[in-house]
Parts: C-alpha cells; structure tokens; sequence
C-alpha cells in the first residue's frame, strides 16, 4: 500500500454510536473486533478475512453477517469473479462507541462494551515478556469538565493513529483510557505554614 493511499480504501463515517443491545452484542466478540481491525487497513472478502484470521470462511461468513446485521460493516464494492459476484466488506465508521447513558433510544438497556484493557493486557503479555512495552499509567484528580476537554485530545490522536498508512511488518497495539477512581487516596489540605 502507497504511503499517500488512504486508510482504509474506501469512505466512511467518522463515528457511530452504538444505540441498541444487537449493536453491543455483534462488537463484543474477539473474533468480530480483530475483522474490524483488519478493515481499517482495506476492505476485503469473506476469503481474505477467513485467511488473515485462519479460520473456516464459513464462520468468518457468519460473523461478517452479524456486523453487516448490525449495521457496522456494509459492502463498499463488488466485482465479477467468473459467474459470482464477489463482495468487499468495510467498517461503517472508524470509531464506534456506546454512549455513557448506556440505554437504546425506546430505553432498552444495552449491555456493556467490551473492556479494551482486558483485550490489551492479553494481547500485550508477549511484548512485556520480550522487554517491548511501551506503556505508563498517571493518576490526576482533576474536575470532570476537564477531563472530558482532556479526553478530546486523546480522541484526536486516536484518530490520527487509525489513519496512519499501513506499512512494515509488524502491527502495534494502542491503548488508552480515563476512567474515574473512587476510592484513589487523597491527601488533606495543606497545614497553614504559620502554624
């Protein structure tokens, strides 16, 4: 693939909310999040997923289904192979998300996203072992006004991270989160220094 070429090859929304539980459901699944994975670099066939993911191509099929059902995936081209039309699957969007109220727009309650530091922590087991980690966490105690403003950084390099061309032979994981702590310690409020 070109450096100039676009990722993913065809267009797409930017982001999508997910507003029903089908929505949820069909993105929660490991073997449905590496196929959405594998489109943001281009779209492919059901052949080309089944082979990337080493997987029988007929349940490739059925989970392409249930993306396309949900309205995440959508065929963005089609050619003729011999007698058979042979379709290409991309992402909807680059981004989806659940939205924080957490219920449908009929007031359905939707059932939780997946936890991407649980994926990571699996995926990332390897690269710790091997000493190539990269990672940090910090804690703040800050409003939630500002972390909102903070987080919209984050999502632009999130972004910008999603659009990089696809090059070299090895695929890096990128994870990041803020997520509120409770019951982190705080200290009390500085003494006077006159006392």
């Amino acid at each position: 693939m070109s450096i100039n070429t676009p990722v993913p090859d065809y267009e797409l929304e930017d982001t999508i909310e997910l507003t029903t539980a089908e929505q949820v459901r069909a993105i929660s699944d490991p073997l449905r999040t590496t196929i959405l994975g594998l489109l943001h670099e281009r779209a492919a066939t059901v052949t080309e997923l089944a082979t990337a993911v080493k997987r029988p191509k007929s349940t490739v099929a059925h989970h392409v289904k249930v993306l396309t059902d949900a309205g995440i995936l959508r065929v963005v081209r089609t050619r003729r192979v011999r007698a058979i039309e042979e379709r290409f699957y991309g992402r909807a969007a680059r981004m989806f998300y659940v939205g924080l109220g957490r219920s449908g727009p009929d007031g359905e309650q939707l059932p939780p996203d997946f936890n991407d530091f649980e994926v990571a922590a699996k995926e990332s087991t390897p690269a710790y072992d091997a000493g190539q980690l990269r990672s940090f966490i910090r804690h703040a105690r800050i409003p939630e006004e500002r972390a909102a403003e903070f987080w919209q950084q984050v999502d632009r390099i999130i972004h910008e991270f999603d659009q990089l061309p696809r090059a070299g032979d090895t695929t890096y994981g990128f994870t990041v989160g803020l997520y509120p702590i409770l019951d982190y310690p705080t200290l009390p409020p500085p003494a006077d220094e006159g006392d």
